[in-house]
Order: C-alpha cells, then sequence, then structure tokens
C-alpha cells in the first residue's frame, strides 16, 4: 500500500518538503544557492522546507533546479505520454468528470 493514500495532504507536503531538502544537502547547495539557481525567492523555499506549503509552479521550479525532473515526468503518467515536452505538447481538450 502506498503511504501517501493514508496520509493528510498536510503531512504528505512536509514529507515532499523533507526530501527536497534532503536531495538539496545531497547536492552540497544552501538554501540560498537553491534559490538563486531555481528563481524561487529565498523565503519561499524556507517556508516550504519548514512546513510544506509552496505553489505548484515554484515546487516544479526546485525539483528541475535539482535535476529531477524525472519524477515530475513520471507523475501521473499513466496518460500514455514518456515526457514532460509530450504532455505540453498535446493539444488541449476539455474533458469533464462526473460523480458516481
Amino acid at each position: 500500500m502506498n503511504i501517501y493514500a493514508i496520509m493528510p495532504p498536510a503531512d504528505v507536503a512536509e514529507d515532499l518538503a523533507k526530501r527536497l531538502r534532503m536531495r538539496r544537502l545531497a547536492r552540497n547547495l544552501t538554501q540560498e544557492g537553491l534559490a538563486r539557481r531555481s528563481g524561487v525567492a529565498l523565503g519561499t523555499l524556507k517556508k516550504f522546507e519548514h512546513s510544506g506549503e509552496i505553489s505548484l509552479v515554484s515546487f516544479i521550479r526546485l525539483v528541475v533546479a535539482l535535476g529531477e525532473e524525472e519524477g515530475l515526468e513520471r507523475l501521473l503518467a499513466d496518460q500514455g505520454f514518456e515526457t514532460l515536452e509530450q504532455v505540453l505538447a498535446e493539444p488541449r481538450t476539455r474533458k469533464r468528470g462526473r460523480f458516481t
């Protein structure tokens, strides 16, 4: 069973923040260095590492700056796309879900 399936969303966010921090430290980057490299404000990065709160766009910038974009490409990849570029190139069609 996936541990994230039973965790509250705030706990998942905090876990992602811890994982990102560990990757930053493994690459011997300071918070200032990662903020500068990613274009994310230092205060935003500090808040994220402390609380898990961040916008999706800023999170993606941090992940890409750490060279971990492959994980983003696998996220929700069950649509048959192989790369992020393929997802972005796919024509956007509006799809509606149904409550069941």
